[in-house]
């Protein structure tokens, strides 16, 4: 498995219908960018959990077909050539809403550590599978070392996000002893205290 993100770098998350394409700088800290193609039924954001990153915008550019993204229960179709921003904070998904595929562009602003975050992602669904469900979920253990390394990049919409910066800091030692690791560690520079 990858330790660090090289360009060119294509996984495919067959649980979500969802390949990243990684080709875009990876030094840049104000934008983190990255390709999705989502096949018919695919969807962004683990099988479409509603999520929040509390410390970026989303940027979407739909390159071809369509996608739906529903931000606070609202959805917007957006087609071929369109956009559409998730503010930071705001609870949203996103999903393929065409008949083919649909390809696009997501930008995070600050870049975070997303291209990191994600890449560890989908290098686990890829070569990780018996830590996700059949229909693609992430174990509870999983998804608290991911977040708890790379924490304020993504929570769970609804449960406070104390609590859950709680929950995930007490269950990523278990993940750990459990043999859970992470493909790809936050780069040290950026690590919250």
């Amino acid at each position: 498995m990858p330790t660090e993100i090289d360009r060119g770098t294509r996984l495919r998350n067959a649980f979500n219908k969802e390949t990243f394409l990684f080709s875009a700088p990876t030094g840049d800290p104000e934008v983190a960018r990255f390709e999705v193609i989502l096949e018919e039924g695919g969807s962004g954001g683990g099988n479409a959990l509603v999520h929040v990153h509390p410390g970026s915008d989303e940027h979407f550019r739909v390159k071809s077909g369509r996608i739906r993204v529903v931000v606070e229960g609202t959805e917007q179709l957006v087609e071929n050539g369109g956009t559409a921003v998730v503010p930071r904070g705001k609870p949203h998904f996103f999903a393929n809403a065409g008949d083919g595929l649909a390809e696009l562009e997501i930008e995070f602003r600050p870049a975070q550590q997303h291209l990191r975050f994600f890449m560890n992602f989908a290098t686990l669904a890829a070569h990780q599978t018996q830590w996700f469900s059949k229909k693609g979920e992430p174990s509870l253990l999983l998804i608290a070392l991911a977040l708890h390394s790379y924490r304020d990049h993504l929570y769970l919409a609804g449960p406070p996000i104390f609590l859950q910066k709680l929950i995930f800091a007490l269950l990523a030692p278990l993940a750990r002893l459990r043999g859970y690791r992470l493909a790809i560690e936050p780069a040290a520079q950026d690590q919250p205290a």
